[in-house]
């Protein structure tokens, strides 16, 4: 098995380089959740100094938004480490098979967030 992985060394530092990849997609996943959870609260102390409180009147949506991106952040680095265990593992056996169900879901994920994004920018506009 040790010989395998010497072998295999090229391919054992490439899974390396996507697991880290995965790992700053989800970091970036949480650094936007946060930002747009903070947004809204950005917009009710500016309209508090301008003096025009009734600017922002409705609840939003931006908190509970940011939360979910902040989750997704969260199980992306989960299945990120899922996906790079597998993959080493089968690299070892000689027997890898590609995925692509952690890539569909979080396309997937992102393309909801961003339509949820553009109704919500569109309503409160």
């Amino acid at each position: 098995m040790e010989e395998n992985i010497k072998k295999n060394t090229s391919d054992h530092l490439a899974n390396e380089r996507t697991f880290l990849a995965w790992i700053r997609t989800s970091i970036g996943i949480m650094a936007f959740g946060f930002v747009v959870m903070k947004f809204s609260l950005f917009v009710k102390q500016l309209s508090l100094i301008v003096g025009k409180p009734h600017v922002i009147q409705s609840k939003g949506y931006s908190s509970v938004i940011g939360i979910l991106l902040v989750a997704v952040g969260a199980i992306t680095t989960l299945l990120a480490f899922m996906r790079y265990k597998r993959t080493e593992k089968e690299i070892t056996s000689s027997n890898y098979n590609n995925s692509p169900l952690l890539i569909n879901l979080l396309t997937g994920f992102i393309l909801l967030i961003s339509v949820c994004l553009i109704f919500y920018l569109v309503k409160t506009s």
